[in-house]
């Protein structure tokens, strides 16, 4: 499955998209507020788009969607959609290359992705993000995701206790939001 907005194309990981992968992945500042394995070196990130380009979006579980710049066809982040097995709900999770950001890419992936999965029926969507990133905050608020509460747990790759918030955007209201 693949999504198209105005500039950008989502779709599934590629071989060729390894170096580019592996180059976000592997920045601090992009790394900072993500729970993930840093940094990224290219045998790891061969493996990672390996397993990511055979899952299948339909189904329950994690499905990574490389976000590519229609315009010079370069990879510029990632978009993940955790489908829930009841399928009324879905977790967004999302990364942007450093030099791409605050630029409106996220936001502009971040509804692409919701239009699709709110036209298949979804119920609800849920994110979640470091309580200390306020910028993907901010982009959540500004796309009618509610803040629901904060939790806490211990990151063993950072060894540190880290507070995600959690927010949550309702059909209903992603309706409402795209009547206006």
């Amino acid at each position: 499955m693949q999504i198209e907005t105005p500039r950008l194309r989502l779709r599934r990981f590629l071989p060729s998209d390894v170096p580019e992968f592996a180059a976000y992945r592997s920045d601090r500042e992009v790394a900072r507020y993500q729970n993930w394995d840093f940094p990224l070196p290219l045998p790891a990130a061969r493996r990672l788009v390996d397993e990511y380009s055979r899952r299948d979006p339909a189904r329950p579980g994690w499905f990574p969607y490389a976000i590519e710049l229609k315009q010079d066809e370069h990879l510029i982040g990632d978009i993940a959609v955790n489908r829930h097995p009841d399928g009324a709900q879905a977790e967004l999770g999302f990364s942007i290359a450093r030099a791409r950001q605050s630029q409106g890419y996220a936001s502009e992936a971040v509804r692409g992705v919701l239009a699709t999965l709110f036209g298949q029926g979804l119920r609800a969507a849920v994110a979640e993000c470091d309580a200390r990133n306020t910028r993907s905050a901010r982009l959540l608020e500004h796309l009618g995701f509610t803040y629901t509460r904060q939790h806490g747990f211990f990151d063993r790759q950072r060894q540190t206790h880290m507070e995600i918030s959690q927010f949550i955007l309702p059909a209903e209201r992603w309706a409402t939001l795209e009547q206006q």
